[in-house]
């Protein structure tokens, strides 16, 4: 699994350009399950379990990773940009970063070159540029158009019990959904592959109303403020501590009944869960569960610290703890 998290970290997709993400998950996928690709983007699989259900659940994870796109290319051959995503500006400047093949970093004004107000206020990202070592316009054109999308050029490595990459958030929730297909279902499910949830839950509207499930569950990564001077509810959920289970975020109630089941769940096969301690952040949950007539969902995620950068940091057990809630819950779902 930690090989399949690697090969799906490194593959870049911000949202709208997700093709080689799909790619790379349909050679994984097309000899264990049906699959199509709507006009969207979005990758539609069902999967025959070894039993048949009166329930149609659908399990979900978008493909897409916060980035750039190049708005202007400048007299000097710098790149203005701007953000694909919810990216905050500080984690943003020094950063290595890829457009296309090139590679480039992004730049911001000197530090003697600012005014004591102005180092005093975060800066924005209109007031940042991307260096890929043009000199002119003309020699950056040669390399980069407008349009062109801009990721994170990060690693992906263990230190200690944890991993640190871009795009965890949701390449997590993909390799699950890929095991759980390679090894089968206990029922026919349907997995589905999003695009563009990081910027508005474009895909998942699309999808939900597709497959128009009774059930939905979302495998999802989301924040955890567990670090030092952060306390009581705002640390939102830990690292170590397992699967995360909200009951509330800023776009979904979740279902009550699913919410007490995942609990209900993780304490018959002894695995770690926790809360999401504050009504914070979002997912494909939130246009899913107003799909056609309604949709009974629940999130079920993998607690990350530093979400949305070049940095995000997971625990492994919480990573391997959530994809084994996930797969007894689907069953338990279907048997309601």
């Amino acid at each position: 699994m930690k090989e399949l998290l690697k090969e799906l970290c490194l593959v870049n997709g911000v949202s709208g350009d997700e093709t080689a993400v799909r790619e790379n998950i349909i050679g994984k996928i097309k000899d264990y399950c049906e699959y199509t690709v709507d006009n969207l983007g979005n990758l539609i699989c069902f999967c025959k379990g070894r039993k048949k259900s009166d329930k149609k659940v659908m399990i979900c994870a978008h493909m897409d990773e916060v980035g750039f796109i190049v708005t202007y290319i400048n007299d000097d051959g710098t790149l203005c940009f701007g953000e694909v995503g919810g990216v905050d500006t500080s984690v943003i400047i020094g950063r290595q970063v890829k457009v296309g093949s090139i590679s480039g970093v992004v730049g911001s004004t000197a530090v003697h070159n600012l005014s004591k107000e102005e180092r005093e206020v975060p800066p924005k990202t209109d007031s940042l540029y991307i260096d890929i070592g043009a000199d002119s316009r003309e020699d950056a054109e040669k390399y980069v158009s407008l349009g062109d999308c801009v990721y994170f050029n990060s690693d992906f490595i263990e230190i200690g019990d944890c991993i640190k990459s871009k795009a965890i958030d949701d390449r997590a929730g993909c390799a699950m959904m890929i095991k759980m297909i390679q090894e089968k279902p206990e029922y026919d499910t349907y997995f589905v592959f999003n695009v563009q949830e990081e910027i508005g839950l474009r895909g998942s509207r699309v999808s939900a109303f597709a497959v128009q499930p009774d059930f939905a569950i979302v495998l999802e990564a989301t924040t955890a403020g567990d670090i030092d001077g952060v306390s009581g509810a705002k640390k939102v959920c830990q690292l170590g501590k397992g699967a995360v289970v909200g009951f509330m975020d800023r776009s979904t109630v979740y279902d009550k009944e699913l919410y007490k089941l995942a609990f209900d769940t993780a304490k018959e096969i002894n695995v770690p869960c926790q809360t999401k301690t504050m009504i914070a952040g979002g997912n494909d949950s939130g246009a899913i569960h107003l799909s056609g007539r309604g949709v009974r969902t629940i999130a079920v995620s993998v607690p990350c610290r530093y979400l949305h950068s070049p940095s995000c940091v997971i625990n492994w057990a919480d990573f391997e703890n959530t994809s084994v809630l996930v797969k007894e819950l689907a069953k338990k779902v279907h048997e309601l």
